[in-house]
């Protein structure tokens, strides 16, 4: 689960109809809280669902695939280095989950989301266009777009909404930059209830430790066990 090579463009993601991985048959999924998985540069949508046996079993669990190719996996947006980035193509991918995320989540109690590494770009990013629209949102190694002023995200919605947050990662993660970080520490203690937490050899992963963390603030935060 790492981020590090150059992707290529798919389909126009305006016309992006997304693969999902589903932890639950649909006739099971009717009134359970929603949670969304979105993986990080290079993987796909079966890189997480193995978190989904270390998770609330009241969670229907739906992992997404990213729009773009990015051999061997699959990509939300370029990444911040590469020619082709913008904040423009952030919010096309997006807005595009968005808008997919309107077809299911009246089936749903309730809608919380995961992203790992760029797919905490896109949990982030969601959560600052529809600040009042998820109950949690779990960060896992990642980091949060700087929105250079686009109208899509509304922050200071999000910062009227202090949305809970859970930010886990290592102190010597190799691979997102220090200003990311620093960036998106910023706006995370400005616009979230936020929960940190250090791993210490953790690297670009995820370790049991952590899961076991994300499975607590999910069931005190959504399920409201203590």
């Amino acid at each position: 689960m790492t981020d590090t090579a150059r992707g290529t463009a798919a389909p126009p993601v305006g016309s992006w109809d997304p693969v999902v991985l589903w932890s639950k048959p649909e006739p099971e999924r009717e009134g359970t809280p929603l949670l969304l998985l979105f993986h990080g540069y290079m993987a796909d949508e079966k890189d997480l669902m193995g978190l989904t046996d270390h998770l609330p079993a009241e969670f229907t669990v739906a992992s997404v695939r990213a729009p773009l190719a990015a051999d061997p996996g699959f990509s939300w947006f370029p990444l911040a280095r590469e020619d082709d980035y913008s904040v423009d193509r952030v919010v096309e991918s997006v807005g595009a989950v968005s808008r997919w995320l309107d077809t299911v989540r009246g089936n749903h109690s309730s809608v919380s989301i995961l992203g790992f590494s760029q797919g905490m770009g896109v949990a982030t990013s969601l959560l600052r266009h529809r600040p009042a629209d998820f109950a949690c949102v779990v960060g896992l190694s990642g980091f949060a777009v700087p929105a250079e002023g686009h109208a899509f995200f509304r922050d200071d919605e999000a910062a009227a909404a202090r949305t809970p947050f859970f930010w886990g990662r290592d102190q010597e993660d190799p691979v997102i930059a220090p200003e990311m970080i620093e960036f998106t520490h910023a706006w995370l203690v400005k616009h979230t209830t936020l929960t940190k937490i250090l791993y210490p050899n953790m690297f670009h992963s995820i370790n049991p430790q952590e899961l076991m963390h994300v499975r607590e603030f999910l069931s005190m935060t959504v399920l409201g066990r203590r």
